[in-house]
This record gives structure tokens, sequence and C-alpha cells, in this order.
């Protein structure tokens, strides 16, 4: 300010513009003192503290199921395409997509009539019926470069700070090396989740490795354990998927199947998409809900360190699910 004093004495007797600027020059000198200071940018000290970049808090929908589409019952494809229809988002579709046999004339006849409108935002997983052609021609046939490198069969991209992976869970189909240890695929999948790009991770492929449904043989894949092993030790929060036609969650678990709240998977088998209804047995360890009677979409909200899902039921049901969830990557300020 004693600058200020010094003007005002060469200004004394000065002109009335000289006087006016005085006060201006003044007033901007005591806001510059008196302005706080800038916010702390708390995303910025998070990824500092993370070691990681993270995107504005923007909130990403992922929706979808399996089993979708047959000619032969057409009925429950359109019922799960009229709630995606009002539903924004990437769709997954967790194989067995065009029944019976996942061929170019059942992808256009069957699936393309129902969740055909949905292609554009569509991320496909392969399931079992595809494999009715032992290439699964008809499938990379229809979806092209969106179902990742053809023959392949897996894949991964980003919803924001989500990094989804897309697993080929056909392990024994000729020409992808298994899913143990060292095969192409689990080498691929090691490799991907190294990198780190994200906080929360979420990957969805047809077959499951836990179920309760009645034929263990159908429900339960064992070969899945490897990837389970590596998405777990990513610290992997979800994992979608379908095969068995119904509904069932669990809660966090270990690849061996043991309740692990802090660090454990949550698997969602969302077999809804319509075809057709398979009986659940006896509720193995950590299911924490389930339907067998029930077409509907899974749909997921997606956001910074955290996520929630709801269950939305074909028109006339009344079965519903829904819940949330944190990343186990995030850092806990985040939440």
């Amino acid at each position: 300010m004693t600058g200020y004093i010094g003007k005002w004495k060469q200004l004394r007797g000065g002109t009335v513009c000289g006087l006016f600027l005085l006060v201006l020059l003044a007033r901007n000198h005591v806001q510059a003192q008196t302005q706080p200071p800038p916010a702390t940018d708390r995303p910025a000290q998070i990824e500092a503290k993370a070691g990681k970049k993270h995107s504005p808090e923007l909130t990403f929908v992922l929706v979808g199921a399996g089993d979708i589409a047959s000619c032969k019952n057409p009925e429950g494809a359109r019922a799960t395409a009229k709630l995606i229809q009002q539903i924004p988002g990437t769709v997954f579709a967790a194989g067995d997509l065009a029944y019976e046999k996942g061929s170019a004339a059942d992808f256009k006849n069957c699936y393309d009539p129902a969740w055909g409108r949905f292609k554009n935002r569509t991320k496909p997983a392969l399931g079992n019926h595809e494999y009715a052609e032992p290439t699964a021609s008809g499938y990379f046939q229809y979806w092209g470069t969106q179902a990742g490198p053809r023959g392949r069969g897996y894949y991964s991209y980003e919803l924001g700070d989500w990094h989804i992976v897309v697993l080929n869970t056909n392990c024994y189909a000729s020409g992808l090396g298994g899913c143990g240890a060292g095969s192409p695929q689990e080498a691929w999948l090691k490799e991907d989740l190294a990198k780190g790009s994200s906080a929360c991770i979420l990957a969805y492929g047809h077959h499951a490795l836990f179920s309760s449904g009645v034929f263990k043989k159908h429900a339960v894949h064992p070969e899945l354990k490897q990837l389970w092993e590596d998405l777990y030790a990513a610290h992997a929060d979800l994992v979608l998927a379908g095969h068995e036609h119904s509904y069932e969650r669990f809660a966090p678990q270990d690849p061996e199947g043991k309740a692990d709240p802090a660090n454990g998977i949550r698997e969602i088998v969302a077999g809804t998409g319509g075809r057709s209804h398979d009986l659940l047995g006896f509720a193995t360890p950590n299911s924490e809900a389930r339907d067998w009677d029930t077409f509907g979409v899974l749909k997921l909200t997606l956001s910074l360190g955290k996520y929630t899902w709801e269950f939305i039921p074909e028109e006339g049901k009344t079965f519903h699910d829904a819940g949330s969830g944190v990343c186990h990557n995030y850092p806990a300020e985040a939440n």
C-alpha cells in the first residue's frame, strides 16, 4: 500500500482522471491481497496417492444379459430388448446370443430383429452355441471387429475409470488353447491386467465358476479358475456370466469360493436374455439372490470408485435385485 501513498503524493493537485485511476489500482491491490487461495484439487490428491490417472466424475452404464434370442421362442428376446431400448449405455451380450447354432442365419433371423437394434453399442462375448460351428464363423461374421480379433474371442475396453475384460470361456474350443496357466488367453489376461490403466475391473464371459444350477456339469466350470486367479490377484470387482438361464448374485468371494468381503470378486449370473428358464438347485455358499422364472436385464452403473447393480425384470414380472459396492483398487478417500 506504501507505493500507492507515494503515487497519491505525486498526483495530489493532479487531474480527476488521475485520482480515479489511483482508486482503481488501490482497490485491485486489496482484492488481490484478500482473494482466497484456489481450492485444493481433491481428485489430483487422490491421483498422486494412487499413482493412477482418473477421469472426471462421470457415470457409465453397462446393461445386458446372456442366453438371448431364439426363433422358436422370440417373445423373451423381444421383452428384454424392450427394456434395453429405454436404457442408454453400453450393452454386454454374455454369450449364446443366437440359437440354436449361432449361424449367420440365426443372427440375421433371430438375434437381429430383437437385440440387433443395439448392435452399434454392444460388446459381445462368445457362448457355447456359437461354437456349433467349430470356428464360430457366424458370430465373427456378424460382429466383425466389435468382437475383438477374429478367432480369439477375448478383448478389453474402457468405460471411464473402469477396465472391462471380455473373456472367451469356451475353454475347450478348438484353436483357443484352453484357459489354464500359460494358455494364450491366460497370458493375454495377465498382460492386460498388468497395464493397470484403471482403478476398477469388471470381466464377463458366458460360463460361470460358481452357480447353484441343478446340473453341476453345466452350471459350474472349474476350468475358469486360473482366469479367476489372475482377476483376483489384480483386485477385480465384478464377474458377469450367463449359460444358466436364471439370475443369481453371489457375495464377494475368492477363486476357492470362500467369502472375502474385503478383496473378493462379486459374480452375477444373468442368463436371462430371453431364450428359456433353467431351475436352480439348493443355494451354494455365498449365493445371495436367485430367480429362475424371470427374463430381464442386468444394469450396472459404473462411476468413480464405485458401482451399483440392478436387475430389471420383463414387463409383468416382479423379481428385482439391486445394491452397490466399491472398487478394491480405488483409494478410500474417493469413496
